[in-house]
């Protein structure tokens, strides 16, 4: 049985975790987007009992998330489902999601799509977590954050760093706006959206 693992995500788990226990409500149900290996949600589960998390992926990766959650099975972690944000989404509602080091190898269409699909599904005040490398202005925070973006867009020119400007502007014309940007190790941020905010004029934010 194949089971997937990341040396990535073992190193930034904890400082990730800091910031959830600040920011994440204490009960609710969460969709985590790109789960992959499931470390993170194996790790952050035990640490919200009264959070339902439920993890997903792009049919590619599925076995190896679900392999992995077999092996460590907790009760307020459900099965994976699979999710690809350009397609059919889960049909409920959540009071928090979050993502990790998805945006930079998306499309920009495909993270436009995952802000659509979850300005309709979170609900209340709900949040939005996203971890990652990201531009300020336009600008790279790190010398190591260029030459990975070069090497991104060298794989796949739709890849890339986004730039946190441009994520607050497209968060806002899904109700949601971006309330914390805090800074993790190896030049990496979890930016925190809250949904409820009024939108701004809808644009094609696609193109």
């Amino acid at each position: 049985m194949s089971v997937a693992y990341s040396e990535a995500c073992e190193r930034n788990k904890g400082p990730i975790l800091d910031v959830l226990r600040q920011v994440l409500p204490a009960r609710g149900n969460l969709l985590e987007i790109g789960s992959c290996t499931g470390q993170h949600v194996l790790f952050f589960a035990p640490e919200f009992p009264a959070v339902t998390w439920q993890p997903s992926d792009r049919t590619e990766y599925l076995e190896g998330l679900k392999n992995g959650l077999d092996n460590e099975r907790q009760a307020n972690i459900l099965p994976a489902i699979e999710l690809d944000v350009l397609k059919v989404w889960p049909d409920r509602q959540y009071e928090m999601a979050y993502s990790a080091n998805t945006a930079h190898i998306m499309s920009w269409e495909a993270v436009c799509a995952m802000f659509e699909g979850l300005g309709a599904r979170l609900v209340g005040d709900g949040l939005f977590c996203l971890y990652g490398p990201f531009n300020r202005n336009g600008e790279f925070t790190s010398e190591s954050n260029e030459a990975f973006d070069r090497q991104l867009r060298s794989r796949d020119p739709q890849m890339g760093i986004r730039d946190i400007p441009d994520l607050a502007s497209l968060a806002e014309r899904h109700h949601m706006k971006l309330e914390r940007a805090d800074a993790l190790p190896a030049n990496n941020q979890l930016l925190t959206f809250r949904k409820n905010h009024d939108p701004v004029t809808e644009t094609d934010d696609r193109e």
